[in-house]
């Protein structure tokens, strides 16, 4: 984002600025000359546009400005517009395991999943999990394990069909339902890197990379990607005492949110803490690994860049 004071131009803003920021706790309200970098990389007017657009790649600059001899504002170029395929940093891949939770009734989709598992649910012309699978396929984690109960043998079928060489998937066939983590131990032994969770039912449009990389800079054990929800109540809030007294008014305030999107990075070892053959959700082993003091991350994305099915009145 390009950031003016007026109509002078004083550098740039990027979404890493502002994540780095709400994991800092800061104030929603911090005066943005606060959170924004002052050593950001420019191109000079006198930059060809094969030197530009090389500098981007290298830096995986996602807004690049262009400025003149007195650091005007002349131009800009913007990642989508110059790529049109994800590109990895320095050429690095990830190459991690991905393990896709897929084994649910998807109720909230009912009636279309009494037909369809919500795994092969279309989303215009690719089903959810195959753009699930796109996506960290785009980074180099194309070894995919998925967890199937519901419609199990429909999944295999369609996902078999595809005859796609990018995928190399193994299920894990739960016999009954085993909740958003218990068929992760049947890995233990197997997954000994660092490895991604995702529900089946979300598509987050941010760079993978930056989340393993916040992940590993902070070594934490599990990392929960989080999307800010943000609400301004139409109504006034009140505030009282025990005994009913007014202690405090706010006017329609504005509240934000940070929502567990069900994408996750975990160390290999958490899968020896997930009991065997029981049902058991991620959401236990958040606060199993609160409760002993050891470290969970949160990764903020905003709810623009979060795709989830809630049902058939849309998709948000």
């Amino acid at each position: 984002m390009l950031v003016f004071r007026e109509d002078k131009f004083i550098g740039v803003i990027s979404i890493g600025d502002i994540q780095r920021s709400i994991i800092a706790n800061l104030p929603f309200d911090t005066n943005i000359i606060k959170i924004m970098r002052s050593d950001y990389i420019f191109a000079n007017i006198s930059d060809n546009r094969a030197k530009v657009i090389e500098l981007m790649k290298i830096h995986r600059i996602e807004c690049m400005p262009v400025l003149d001899d007195n650091k005007d504002l002349v131009d800009a170029y913007f990642w989508d517009d110059v790529f049109d395929n994800e590109i990895d940093k320095d050429g690095i891949k990830l190459d991690l395991p991905v393990i896709i939770m897929a084994g649910g009734k998807g109720t909230r989709l009912k009636p279309l999943t009494n037909v369809l598992p919500k795994p092969l649910v279309p989303l215009g012309n690719k089903t959810i999990v195959e753009l699930i699978m796109d996506k960290f396929c785009a980074v180099g984690s194309c070894n995919f394990y998925i967890s199937v109960n519901y419609k199990a043998e429909m999944i295999k079928y369609y996902l078999e069909s595809l005859n796609n060489n990018n995928y190399s998937i193994e299920y894990i066939d739960e016999e009954k339902p085993l909740g958003t983590a218990g068929s992760l131990h049947t890995l233990n032994g197997k997954i000994n890197s660092t490895f991604f969770v995702s529900n089946c039912d979300i598509l987050i449009d941010q760079d993978i990379f930056d989340i393993y990389e916040y992940h590993k800079k902070y070594q934490n054990e599990i990392t929960v990607v989080a999307a800010l929800f943000h609400y301004h109540l139409p109504y006034g809030i009140l505030d009282t005492s025990a005994d009913g007294i007014l202690r405090s008014l706010t006017e329609k305030p504005e509240i934000t949110f940070k929502i567990n999107t069900g994408f996750y990075i975990l160390e290999p070892h958490l899968l020896s803490e997930i009991p065997n053959n029981e049902y058991y959700d991620i959401t236990s082993l958040l606060i199993k690994l609160k409760d002993e003091n050891r470290k969970v991350g949160v990764f903020p994305i905003s709810e623009k860049i979060l795709v989830r099915y809630r049902g058939l009145k849309g998709i948000y």
